[in-house]
């Protein structure tokens, strides 16, 4: 009996932890468009990366300030000859006892010019950290249209899971009745070994369902951050929604990915102007103090510099062409790119536009087919009833029904999915997580 208390206690905490385990967590869409955008790696990777840029930036900033540099130093000296200059000293004196040196120093070097290098490279560094800003933004939008897709995809394979189930059952009940009906004499052994096998191929594609549907629940929690074996539920509401959304503009004003390079394009001719800079002299302003004490011989204190260093490279003149053609090209470069980026945003746009109509007028036909498919199954269950239609046929036909229910299941949900896809066109995504009402 205690043995059997303690299986029943084992069963029972396996059950607790099991349950736990599989956790179940009901999301809809604007939810999973948040997550990934907040909790995915890749988000936190560019949160990250503008950090970066940011730090970056206040490096080159830096620059304008002045150095200042503050240096002591203690020396001991051995057996030291002192020999002064300074006129004649304690003539046949003797030497002093010298072993130690103490000096002292304080610089400060302030940039006054240098060919307005310093300026631009501020201006450089603030347009790369604004690129970066933009390119997060798109990161983001790269992502939570990814979880859009996996989201959409789960739905289709828990709503295909339900279909295969539901005619599962009519299936089995079909065998049943043949079962009778067979040993009744009525239908021919044939007729019932085809039913049976109807029910073996339902439930294959029933586990290549779960299948799919137990794999595109991963990849989602996993890009979603969600605890191990988090189970997902879409929100079948977003799914049942009218259809006929107005279609957004085409406007790519707001693709984060060109404003990102446009502003690379800007660093970039400003790195023209800064290889230009070293056809300049440099100008800075100085000033310091210094002390030392070299000890019996002389004291330095109060010691006040201050002054200018001006400094030209000569070479450069001959040399920094070859910099500035660089730094033109590398604009130009970009410039080019941005050329391709453009058109490749429009062509995008009008292609995510074709498909959105393309799945409504799709939805529409899948409609009409699910009817179709419904009122054929019932023509022909009647004439197999009657005898004027064979088994393969009312077979056929309820296959045909099963495909026409997930087809037209699939594109609602693909009205979903290419409505979200303009908006990745257009960089609206993120910041439209809501689907619009019909007219």
């Amino acid at each position: 009996m205690k043995i059997n208390f303690i299986k029943l206690g084992i069963f029972f905490l396996l059950g607790i932890s099991s349950a736990l385990a599989q956790e179940k967590k009901n999301m809809t869409l604007e939810e999973a468009i948040q997550m990934a955008t907040t909790q995915s790696t890749e988000a936190k990777l560019s949160d990250t990366k503008v950090a970066t840029k940011e730090f970056e930036m206040q490096t080159v900033k830096n620059k304008q300030y002045p150095d200042v540099k503050i240096n002591g130093q203690y020396q001991r000296l051995t057996n030291a000859d002192v020999d002064f200059k300074l006129g004649n000293q304690s003539q046949g004196g003797s030497t002093p006892d010298v072993h130690q040196l103490i000096l002292g120093n304080a610089m400060a070097t302030v940039p006054v010019f240098a060919g307005f290098k310093i300026q631009n490279s501020i201006k450089a560094s603030q347009s790369l950290y604004e690129a970066e800003q933009f390119y997060s933004k798109q990161t983001k939008e790269d992502v939570a249209l990814q979880a859009v897709k996996l989201y959409v995809t789960l739905y289709k394979a828990q709503e295909n899971e339900k279909l295969i189930q539901e005619n599962i059952k009519r299936a089995e009940q079909r065998v049943v009745d043949f079962k009778a009906m067979e040993e009744n004499g009525l239908i021919a052994r044939n007729d019932l070994l085809r039913a049976q096998l109807q029910v073996s191929n339902y439930q294959i594609a029933l586990e290549e369902a779960r299948k799919n549907m137990s794999t595109i629940n991963y990849q989602l929690a996993t890009l979603l951050k969600l605890p191990e074996g988090t189970i997902i539920n879409p929100d079948s509401d977003t799914f049942k929604k009218e259809t006929g959304f107005d279609t957004p503009s085409d406007d790519i004003s707001g693709r984060n990915d060109l404003n990102a390079i446009r502003l690379q394009q800007k660093a970039a001719e400003t790195n023209v102007k800064i290889a230009k800079g070293n056809y300049y002299p440099a100008l800075t302003l100085m000033g310091g103090y210094i002390g030392f004490d070299l000890q019996n011989t002389v004291t330095v204190t109060n010691a006040m510099n201050f002054g200018a260093g001006l400094s030209y490279d000569l070479s450069s003149v001959f040399k920094n062409g070859k910099d500035v053609k660089a730094a033109k090209s590398k604009a130009k470069e970009t410039e080019q790119s941005l050329d391709i980026m453009t058109d490749q945003a429009k062509i995008q746009i009008q292609q995510a536009n074709e498909n959105y109509v393309l799945a409504q007028k799709q939805n529409k036909v899948y409609e009409e087919a699910v009817a179709q498919a419904a009122e054929n199954f019932r023509i022909v269950k009647d004439k197999h009833d009657n005898g004027l239609a064979d088994t393969d046929e009312l077979l056929e036909a309820d296959v045909q029904q099963l495909l026409s229910k997930i087809n037209e299941s699939s594109s609602r949900a693909d009205i979903v999915e290419k409505y979200y896809e303009i908006l990745a066109a257009s960089g609206k995504l993120t910041s439209s997580t809501v689907l619009p009402t019909k007219n």
